[in-house]
């Protein structure tokens, strides 16, 4: 049907141009050697022929073009697509209002098709630079994008970051190291909840609130990494751990936090996870129980006797009857291991 509907448009165009080229023919021979009616009905019946070629080559590009529109339409996103509309009317604008000085004082025969290439170039390239920078003018309008593509420019997965990932800091040291690359994005809330840390009465609060902005900040400059901040707020949700998973579920991101419980329930919701704390303890040097280990004790244990001491790694090791033997390098044999939701922690006993 479509291919039909562009032939008889073309068709009818061409045979127009042929009866007008007909009409114009005796003229162009003094009128004394071509019969103005056979002229005229020779040149609709020709631009009529190359009317219907010419109609059937153009109506299958244009069915082609329409079947691959949904294609194209779905590795775009709604604000590149709205950008990039936005973008194509203001260069046809700006190329409608840039020609008119050649249609006005160039002769018709180059003005005007000089003229529809100019429009033509302004559109595209109003199209193509509004869609790339969809975000930015977006945010410049006050919108929001409210999704965000599951995968960068390269087929990376997308990473969003949580509050507690952004305080402790050593994101940005696996983002460094490459462990992480790609798009890394950052909810709008979760910048919230970090400045509402960072302003905070208490200075401890306050100081890890802004080393969590600063962390974000630093990102920016990490060579592989894509830092985008979204303000995607899903409806229904007031908890940040909540807005986050739903997030990640949608969006089929991997979540990167140290937050122990929140990693527990979006692993149940068949989400990715990203634990810089528990790849830190995995890669820890394992000590177990029976191992002799130099250890300072460093200050009192909450119980009586206990002293405590810390492994270079940072592990804990709670000593028997090492109480008052603090600022001293002992040799402590390991008795237990305890795994808890802060970390692992080693028991043991001085040596005599």
């Amino acid at each position: 049907m479509i291919i039909e509907a562009v032939r008889l448009v073309v068709t009818l165009g061409f045979t127009a141009a042929g009866f007008v080229i007909g009409r114009a023919v005796p003229d162009w021979f003094g009128g004394t050697t071509a019969d103005p009616d056979v002229a005229i009905v020779v040149g609709a019946l020709v631009g009529a022929g190359i009317g219907y070629v010419f109609g059937g080559l153009f109506g299958r590009l244009v069915r082609r073009g329409l079947d691959r529109a949904p294609d194209i339409a779905s590795a775009a996103t709604g604000p590149q697509l709205f950008a990039g509309t936005f973008g194509l009317l203001a260069g046809m604008l700006v190329g409608v209002v840039a020609s008119v000085p050649l249609i006005l004082l160039v002769p018709m025969v180059i003005g005007w098709p000089v003229a529809s290439l100019l429009v033509l170039v302004l559109a595209a390239f109003g199209s193509r630079v509004f869609a790339a920078r969809s975000s930015d003018l977006l945010a410049a309008a006050g919108l929001r994008s409210s999704r965000i593509p599951a995968a960068g420019p390269s087929g990376s997965p997308a990473f969003l970051v949580d509050t507690s990932a952004a305080i402790d800091g050593r994101l940005l040291e696996l983002c460094r190291a490459s462990l992480v690359s790609g798009e890394v994005w950052v909810p709008e809330f979760v910048i919230d909840e970090l400045q509402g840390i960072a302003d905070s009465g208490d200075k401890r609060t306050r100081r890890r609130g802004r080393r969590g902005l600063d962390v974000l900040d630093a990102l920016r400059d990490v060579g592989g990494i894509s830092l985008k901040v979204t303000g995607a707020d899903p409806a229904g949700f007031e908890d940040v751990d909540a807005k986050l998973t739903a997030l990640a579920a949608e969006w089929g991101a991997t979540m990167i936090t140290i937050d122990h419980n929140l990693t527990k329930a979006a692993s149940l919701r068949g989400i990715r996870v990203l634990n810089p704390h528990s790849l830190g303890e995995s890669l820890r040097l394992s000590v177990v129980p029976g191992d002799t280990i130099a250890l300072t004790i460093e200050r009192e244990g909450t119980e009586p006797g206990q002293g405590v001491g810390f492994l270079d790694d940072g592990t804990m090791v709670v000593v028997e009857g090492a109480a008052s033997r603090v600022g001293e390098t002992l040799q402590v044999e390991v008795a237990n291991a305890m795994r808890t939701s802060i970390g692992r922690m080693l028991f043991g006993r001085s040596e005599p």
